[in-house]
């Protein structure tokens, strides 16, 4: 194996492109099992990204990390449920994760942090991370299989190779992989732009809904509030995109003229002064026509991405990363099995969202009652109405569907026939 300058080798099992919280949680777990990984990052962490609410499902790719006790220590704000102005007369409800599942809670965090606290526990754990890095184009063989990518280091003239048993495509929005061997289906229904700024000198909401994210929605979009630290919030307008483009005002006339619309919410901002300038995002949902090719595979944002309606995104993409960790295991002991073992992947990661995306669409229709919400999660998620509507409703936007196929998939059956392949 040869080496660079850097001391990196340039062969590895696996070579994962971004190392966001997809790349971070999906490289953590394999060097964790003992696989050789490379991350390849763009930027260096930490660095700016929105997403700062997440909800319980996340918890479950952190344990595997060992990372829930140093989130207590680094001081993220735990976040034990939502408060809701939605639907019908704008009634104000809230809900509670202690009624979805294992973990009652999850945390409100800077991004920043966050996302450095799992790149660096993947260093921890063995993976070879490259920060400042971008990767310029993959490496195929003669059959055309990807075996590896072509990067350049920032400041550097040379363009480098690094080669794997298989490439993770895991670099977000960018979607290195997926633009070049895939396609994307935007989903109309979800087709929104977000405008979001932060405030200081913030109010909280009362009692239990103390550490509560805040969902306000209006005749024309929503607003979230979430409390970071202190009175510091992040807060957001989302709209669809058409409706900004039928007006003369800029997104911040916009988000300025609908915040004085709010009730909740312009109470918790009545005596606070913006911190920060606004950022803007467009067309956030979306699915990748395919999940995998000939060795390569998608993770994260690079695969799919849902509204930020229920704060999805970080959650599903570190509890796909960790069942891709274990199914690239397999393949990597079983190599036969790879397209077989990827399209199970593929399948169940498809369906996880679709149920997500679903619920996200149906529950637009403001004009109903929390009761037709809730009843809506238990369609999904419990069609055999064992549980109690609101409990389906907390385990679905919680992220814990435990049932759903994605954390049960099941390669035993292609491991035999691989073995008995391989022996006959």
């Amino acid at each position: 194996m040869s080496s660079t300058v850097f001391g990196i080798p340039d062969d590895f099992d696996v070579v994962i492109i971004g190392g966001g919280p997809a790349g971070a949680t999906a490289a953590g777990l394999l060097a964790q099992r003992g696989r050789r990984v490379l991350v390849l990052e763009k930027e260096r962490h930490p660095r700016y990204h929105i997403g700062e609410s997440l909800i319980p499902a996340v918890m479950r790719p952190m344990d595997e990390l060992g990372l829930t006790d140093l989130m207590d220590e680094r001081g993220f704000e735990r976040k034990y449920g939502g408060s809701l102005v939605w639907g019908n007369e704008q009634i104000p409800w809230n809900f509670s994760f202690i009624k979805g599942g294992k973990f009652s809670h999850a945390y409100h965090t800077r991004r920043a942090d966050f996302d450095a606290l799992i790149l660096n526990r993947a260093r921890e754990l063995g993976a070879f991370v490259m920060e400042e890095t971008t990767v310029k184009d993959t490496i195929e063989n003669e059959d055309g299989r990807v075996v590896g990518v072509r990067y350049q280091i920032r400041g550097m003239d040379e363009v480098r190779e690094a080669r794997g048993s298989l490439v993770v495509d895991a670099s977000g929005q960018a979607r290195i992989l997926s633009r070049k061997y895939a396609d994307v289906t935007w989903h109309d229904e979800l087709r929104n732009v977000a405008v979001w700024t932060y405030f200081d000198n913030c109010h909280r909401l009362p009692g239990d809904e103390w550490t509560n994210i805040l969902i306000e929605g209006l005749e024309e979009g929503w607003f979230w509030a979430i409390p970071i630290e202190k009175g510091n919030m992040s807060v957001g307008y989302v709209t669809r995109s058409e409706k900004v483009g039928s007006t003369d005002k800029s997104l911040q006339e916009v988000f300025n003229a609908e915040r004085e619309r709010t009730t909740r919410l312009k109470e918790l901002l009545k005596d606070a002064r913006q911190a920060s300038g606004f950022r803007t995002a467009r067309d956030w949902s979306y699915t990748g026509t395919k999940f995998y090719g000939d060795g390569w595979v998608l993770v994260g944002d690079s695969a799919a991405f849902v509204d930020p309606l229920f704060s999805t995104g970080v959650a599903l993409a570190t509890l796909a990363a960790s069942v891709l960790a274990k199914v690239i295991h397999k393949i990597l002991d079983h190599p036969a099995i790879e397209q077989e073992a990827l399209r199970r992947y593929s399948d169940a990661y498809k369906s996880f969202f679709d149920e997500i995306r679903m619920f996200v669409e149906r529950f637009y229709d403001r004009t109903r009652h929390k009761e037709f919400y809730y009843g809506l999660a238990q369609e999904l998620v419990d069609p055999e109405k064992k549980n109690e509507p609101s409990k389906d409703f907390v385990t679905l936007i919680s992220g814990l569907s435990g049932q759903h196929a994605l954390f049960k998939i099941d390669l035993e059956d292609v491991e035999l026939d691989s073995l008995t392949a391989t022996s006959s």
